[in-house]
């Protein structure tokens, strides 16, 4: 057997429908798409959400919310987060490559240091922001918050 004597089964093929060629084809004047209509017009396409001309779902649907493009998200870190992690790293100095490591942060994410829970010692931490309650807190404990532009 060679590549060139390689043929698909006997009645595996088929040729494809030549629509619109003649009455002799069998399949000439309205080219299987029925009589008049915009389904039977060249260059018809359905756009996505079309309902046969009823009012589509989205637009019969409330309007809601609004997203600011100026938004700036931060992951909140509260103070009884940041004890748990001292604890369980056994840390003095919490920086942003520390969260990253121990996949608390991800690459880009941006911090705001909250004063919400307790914080039993001092510990340094590095964010983009944080709450003035927290900064006030942070320094009654003797920690420290660092900010990275």
């Amino acid at each position: 057997m060679k590549l060139n004597d390689l043929r698909p089964a006997k009645g595996a093929v088929h040729s494809t429908k030549r629509i619109g060629r003649g009455q002799g084809s069998g399949r000439g004047g309205t080219s299987t798409r029925g009589h008049k209509g915009q389904k039977s017009r060249s260059g018809y396409s359905r756009k996505r959400g079309f309902e046969g001309g009823q009012l589509p779902l989205q637009a019969r649907l409330p309007k809601r919310g609004f997203n600011s493009r100026n938004r700036i998200a931060y992951v909140p870190l509260n103070f009884s987060r940041i004890q748990e992690i001292a604890e369980k790293y056994n840390l003095d100095n919490i920086t942003l490559d520390v969260l990253r490591d121990n996949g608390i942060l991800r690459k880009n994410e941006l911090v705001k240091i909250l004063a919400y829970g307790e914080l039993k010692k001092g510990v340094s931490v590095e964010a983009h922001a944080a709450s003035k309650k927290a900064v006030e807190l942070m320094e009654r404990f003797g920690g420290s918050i660092s900010f990275i532009k």
